[in-house]
């Protein structure tokens, strides 16, 4: 059998990979970009294509001073962004004038069986100054499933209204055996101002059937 090889060292102009061509185990399938925005809801691509859904968020920068950075979701059929949460968060943060470094727990950011919006980020932690935002990402994980609840798990950081670093991570889970397929979020106060954030089916062999 010949084994055939391209003479040209170069592709251009690859404008559509093959359908039988897998996109890699990062597959984008949404952005959205926040202009004065009350929302950003993602109400299509989490199915059952992927096992594991992660939001990317970017730069997410609120109209009001000192506000939390938060999320919802609803089950399939549903409405009111209310899911049953139980859920857990603990945080980093030290100042810019390097004082009181700490590491703790924070009660106020964890549900139990709370219908709430589930913090991201911790406390009043979201400045408004034209140089203070959030970033950081939040991983969904098997959310068609009707069998067993639906975790998550989100990690951020923060540039505060008086000038620190706060890392804040969140875990949990919607605690429904319905498939969870839209996801929300917003700020606790106020719009967001902009910011873009992007959903990303991720493939894992582990999952290949």
């Amino acid at each position: 059998m010949a084994i055939r090889v391209a003479n040209n060292q170069s592709l251009t102009a690859i404008t559509a990979l093959p359908s039988s061509v897998s996109g890699g185990a990062w597959n984008l399938l949404e952005t959205q970009t926040a202009s004065s925005s009350a929302t950003l809801s993602f109400t299509d691509n989490i199915d059952d294509t992927y096992k594991e859904y992660v939001f990317k968020f970017y730069n997410m920068h609120p109209a009001t001073d000192e506000v939390i950075f938060q999320f919802q979701g609803n089950a399939a059929g549903g409405s009111g962004y209310n899911e049953t949460i139980t859920s857990s968060f603990f945080r980093a943060y030290n100042y810019e004038s390097s004082g009181s470094p700490t590491v703790a727990y924070y009660t106020s950011g964890d549900q139990a069986q709370g219908t709430a919006f589930q913090y991201i980020t911790g406390g009043t932690a979201v400045g408004n100054d034209n140089d203070q935002c959030c970033s950081g990402t939040l991983h969904l994980y098997d959310p068609s499933s009707t069998t067993f609840v639906k975790h998550f798990m989100s990690i951020s950081n923060t540039i505060g209204p008086t000038n620190y670093t706060m890392n804040d991570f969140s875990a949990g889970y919607f605690n429904t055996t319905s498939a969870i397929d839209e996801i929300q979020f917003k700020f606790s106060s106020g719009n967001i101002d902009s910011g873009k954030i992007k959903l990303y089916g991720l493939k894992d062999s582990a999952w290949v059937e």
